[in-house]
């Protein structure tokens, strides 16, 4: 095995290009044709021996990039690592492979959370770490985003650099520049990584961009819920014809323009079910007691952001905020008009609501006035908290200057409580 090793380092650097560091893929269906021309090689005259090795001396100038920017010898760039697709060969079942773990080690990569993430790539023969690290250098990752990356989404080292290159192409349709995509792996490599399906992901593309998804819309999908683009087409197909027969029922007239408003406002639906969607939609009808016409409207508005909540957090949301309500002096009608100006108040779990409600309450603000103008709910009662003293401490009457005043940015809110303190007490 030492007499094997030797030659083997010099043919994989006589492979790598003089543009790009492209370390030789060994793909499983290609493995036995590799190792045989390596064989080939290795029983070759000594004459093809020098011939590897002049070669690998002048691609060194390029690897040198790498090795500056990693701080690796050029012995560590030599190393016998391989490239394969995700259904590379494996080692023994409770072996990690040594010179990966070196080699990720080098890089500054958090071999601990690897372990805990997704240790099976640990265990596999063939992966394309330096690939991997070189094609994000060039497209503008620093060391430490290529060292988080592969940290929080090992797989990523099993990408071969062609399909790297086909998906980085894909998202240029989309994205301006390589420094966003770069931004957005930094933040969630697995929106990049998690799907191998070049051809499904540019067919997900194509089709929402018939549907009448723009390049924003295209661009929010693809930094928020990137598992849109990793579904099968006919799943995305199949809540998309979901959506148009729901306006079709409800009596709409633009079947195609109702499922683009509903996808745009709420970019989780097409990671959902139509069983679960379906579902939400037929208890809003319920608990409110919603026309077609009603529940049509509610929809096309901001009901389409509650869309994606599981079942029963909705119901047991919808609950509570009747409870409340009723307890507080209201009427059922309140509650209708509460939630359909304001279809957000059933994402807020009951125990944060009622804290909200009760420090408004506490406060010296009436519930006629949160109903009104249901919108200061989206501070945290912490923040909640903090505006209310402050408009305590200035004598600020709510009664007469009502609340828009919380609902406001926190710069806004500080201005305005600077001008109030400096006015002549009456």
């Amino acid at each position: 095995m030492t007499g094997w090793r030797q030659p083997l380092r010099l043919l994989v650097i006589s492979n790598v290009s003089s543009s790009k560091f492209s370390p030789p893929l060994r793909c499983s269906k290609d493995l036995k044709v590799q190792r045989k021309t390596e064989q080939d090689l290795w029983f070759s005259s000594g004459q093809m021996a020098a011939i590897s090795g002049i070669r690998a001396l002048m691609k060194v100038p390029h690897l040198l990039i790498l090795q500056q920017s990693f701080r690796l010898t050029p012995l560590q760039l030599a190393s016998t690592r391989h490239c394969s697709g995700s259904n590379g060969l494996k080692l023994p079942s409770d072996t990690e492979n040594k010179s990966l773990l070196e080699n990720l080690s080098l890089l500054g990569v958090d071999v601990k959370m690897v372990r805990q993430r997704q240790p099976g790539v640990l265990r596999k023969a063939f992966t394309n770490e330096m690939g991997l690290a070189q094609f994000l250098q060039e497209k503008g990752a620093s060391h430490k985003i290529i060292a988080s990356i592969v940290s929080r989404y090992p797989r990523a080292i099993t990408r071969s650099v062609e399909h790297l290159e086909q998906r980085w192409q894909l998202w240029r349709n989309v994205f301006n520049t390589d420094a966003e995509i770069v931004s957005i792996l930094g933040r969630s490599p697995e929106s990049f990584f998690r799907s191998s399906d070049n051809e499904n992901l540019e067919k997900n593309i194509a089709f929402l961009i018939l549907l009448g998804l723009n390049s924003k819309d295209l661009h929010r999908l693809l930094t928020t819920a990137p598992r849109t683009f990793s579904n099968r087409l006919e799943l995305n197909k199949q809540m998309v014809e979901f959506l148009e027969d729901i306006c079709h029922e409800l009596g709409g007239n633009d079947p195609e323009q109702f499922a683009k408003s509903i996808i745009s406002k709420n970019l989780y639906i097409l990671i959902r079910s139509t069983k679960r969607v379906k579902a939400n939609i037929d208890n809003l009808k319920t608990f409110l007691k919603l026309s077609d016409a009603e529940l049509l409207a509610l929809l096309q508005g901001h009901g389409a952001d509650i869309l994606d909540l599981s079942n029963e957090y909705l119901k047991k949301n919808f609950k509570n905020i009747e409870q409340k309500i009723i307890l507080l002096g209201c009427k059922k009608d309140d509650m209708k008009k509460l939630i359909i100006n304001y279809p957000m108040i059933l994402y807020i779990g009951p125990t944060t609501l009622n804290s909200k409600l009760d420090c408004l309450l506490n406060g010296g603000i009436t519930i006629k006035q949160i109903l009104e103008k249901p919108k200061v709910l989206d501070y945290s009662t912490q923040n909640l908290t903090e505006r209310l003293k402050e408009l305590q401490r200035v004598g600020y009457d709510f009664e007469k200057n009502g609340i828009n005043i919380l609902d406001s940015s926190w710069k806004r809110f500080a201005a305005k409580i600077e001008k109030l303190s400096d006015l002549p007490e009456e």
